[in-house]
């Protein structure tokens, strides 16, 4: 009975790709129960079954490493939380992904202007694009996300209560990333046998200031500046548990139609990132996680203010394939310790349909 369940989860998962010995066969012990049809994935006899199913299951569970890309919401670039940034994943591959992200609480702002108490609420859809890269025989990525958002809320300025609501895009991103050790560039076939051990990588993400801005309003959508973030991350595995670090630096130009008229500068900030991810059967994994962002301080009109920021954030995230092409993710992520700005609830949950060679 136990056998029979295995060999139906696994037809179901791999659907046509695969092909499963009728059961007068696989009784014998001398056929393999799951045998690619491309000749990719092979056992050796039906004890190894377990394996085969884990071998098989890693490569479902690292296509959805791409959607940890979705995981920013509109709010600012701080506070941020994605795990399995640094995997590798097979190369020619494409990913659609569209989602839906709630966040309420306080939005970033300069503490030098005068809006204090900020509580506002953003109902954001999310559309990106993504593509495995091979890069000089070293697994990489491209990707693009594109957020629109609705945002409501209330604030006091200048002592007096104010309310804003407004919609339309956010700032475009648009990120290139190279696992540079650890993770060769593989085909999907070549990738079954595969298993993670260290990975070393680095990143660049660049925000556009195409997003929604006006300047006589102190709460926008977009930033109205452009932001380049290099990123450099560690990611360890011990069987179906990994570790991954990350730390990197985010770098803005000059805001010179800041409310009022006035120049927004702003130093860089850092941030750092923990994520301890563990690999279920079935493609599901799941992951705790831990931020924490420092620096950032704002400089108005040459005033340099005392605002910079000393957050930390914790979120949780569980990743579920439906099958070959499509899988889902929920996430969510809270304050713990907040300096200035930042502290926000954020919930969210996103579809993946993914294409390309072998697939």
């Amino acid at each position: 009975m136990k056998n029979n369940a295995w060999r139906d989860i696994l037809a179901f998962i791999l659907s046509d790709r695969y092909h499963v010995r009728p059961m007068e066969e696989r009784d014998q012990g001398t056929i393999p129960l799951p045998v690619h049809r491309q000749g990719a994935l092979l056992c050796s006899n039906w004890a190894n079954q377990n394996r085969c199913i884990r071998v098989t299951i890693a490569r479902l569970s690292a296509w959805s490493a791409v959607m940890a890309i979705m995981l920013a919401s509109a709010q600012a670039a701080a506070g941020e939380i994605e795990p399995r940034a640094y995997v590798n994943t097979p190369v020619g591959i494409n990913f659609l992904l569209a989602g839906y992200v709630y966040s309420d609480g306080g939005l970033s702002t300069a503490a030098s202007s005068p809006v204090k108490d900020a509580q506002l609420t953003m109902h954001s859809g999310v559309l990106a694009y993504a593509r495995t890269l091979d890069v000089w025989g070293k697994a990489g990525k491209f990707d693009v996300i594109l957020p629109y958002s609705d945002l409501s809320g209330t604030a006091m300025v200048a002592n007096q209560p104010r309310e804003r609501k407004v919609s339309g895009f956010n700032d475009p991103r648009f990120r290139y990333s190279v696992n540079f050790y650890g993770a060769p560039a593989l085909s999907l076939q070549e990738f079954a046998n595969y298993q993670q051990d260290l990975i070393i990588g680095a990143s660049v993400q660049v925000s556009a200031p195409l997003g929604q801005y006006d300047n006589d309003k102190l709460v926008n959508l977009g930033n109205h500046r452009w932001s380049v973030k290099p990123d450099l991350g560690i990611s360890k595995a011990w069987g179906p548990v990994a570790l991954e670090l990350s730390t990197g630096v985010t770098f803005f130009s000059t805001n010179e139609e800041y409310f009022g008229g006035k120049t927004l500068e702003q130093d860089p900030l850092v941030t750092s990132q923990l994520h301890l991810t563990y690999n279920f059967s079935h493609g599901i994994w799941a992951a705790l996680s831990g931020t924490y962002d420092y620096g950032g301080r704002t400089t108005l009109d040459e005033v340099r203010s005392d605002d910079g920021a000393s957050n930390s954030r914790a979120g949780a995230t569980l990743a579920l394939p439906v099958n070959r092409n499509n899988s889902i993710k929920l996430y969510a992520s809270t304050g713990v310790a907040t300096k200035t700005g930042s502290d926000f609830d954020l919930a969210g949950i996103l579809w993946q349909y993914r294409w390309g060679q072998g697939l």
